[in-house]
């Protein structure tokens, strides 16, 4: 089975984020960037599994700049077998999709498995444009995944309950929380990714549809007032006066 893993480079959840040029950019001085938990901690990992067990091969690919060669490496470490980097800057979703699906298009992946979505901009749509670009069907949010026979057997927490689904491969699936558990490099794994294949790639021509107009950090929470229980009147006079819910 060979299985296609699309890896993305975030910002670290502990760096300080800021913007500059008037807030249209993001400021990436002094930012630890790691790969997309969702995407290293889910999908790349149940693909490795599946790997380990029915045999076949797993292929990361990233849409960025040598800067993230570190990055794919760790995914090399962790288990993949080999890595595509298609070398362009990754202006939207898109455009990231379009590159990604035209590598998937040459080499017949039985299987994709993308992460639910990067922690930046938890723009939850890699899945889908893939699935659309490539004619495969797809299922998103899927918290459980076996193959047996070409034949995907999948499970996702729906409201009130759990859904399973069955689908004929090829397939794209969105990976979600428990798919997998989380792997730590060896000593092993990280000395055989110095050697396994890492292709750089040009770009393919996409277009742009989606513009940045401008970043702004979330609302600070207000600050919270505590009051004494033995002060009923007060806290009465402060629901009413400031936040004004009686």
């Amino acid at each position: 089975m060979k299985i296609l893993v699309p890896i993305a480079k975030v910002p670290d959840t502990t760096s300080k984020i800021a913007f500059i040029d008037n807030n249209t950019k993001f400021n990436a001085d002094g930012v630890t960037f790691i790969m997309n938990p969702t995407d290293e901690w889910y999908a790349l990992v149940r693909a490795i599994e599946l790997k380990e067990k029915q045999g076949g091969e797993v292929v990361v690919i990233h849409v960025g700049g040598a800067d993230a060669d570190q990055i794919i490496r760790k995914a090399l470490a962790i288990g993949a077998d080999k890595a595509v980097r298609v070398d362009a800057d990754p202006t939207d979703a898109y455009f990231v999709a379009v590159q990604i699906a035209e590598h998937a298009k040459t080499e017949n992946y039985d299987l994709i498995i993308t992460g639910k979505e990067t922690i930046d901009y938890n723009s939850f749509e890699i899945t889908g444009m893939l699935a659309e670009l490539l004619d495969m069907p797809a299922v998103a949010l899927v918290s459980k995944l076996e193959v047996e026979n070409g034949v995907a057997t999948l499970k996702r927490d729906v409201e009130g309950g759990t859904e399973t689904v069955e689908v004929k491969l090829p397939l794209v699936v969105g990976a979600e929380k428990d798919l997998a558990l989380a792997r730590i490099p060896n000593m092993k794994g990280i000395m055989s990714a110095r050697t396994k294949p890492l292709a750089v790639v040009p770009a393919t021509g996409a277009d742009k549809l989606t513009n940045i107009v401008s970043y702004a950090l979330p609302v600070k929470a207000k600050e919270c007032k505590y009051v004494s229980p033995d002060n009923v009147g007060e806290l009465v006079r402060l629901l009413h006066e400031e936040a004004k819910v009686i």
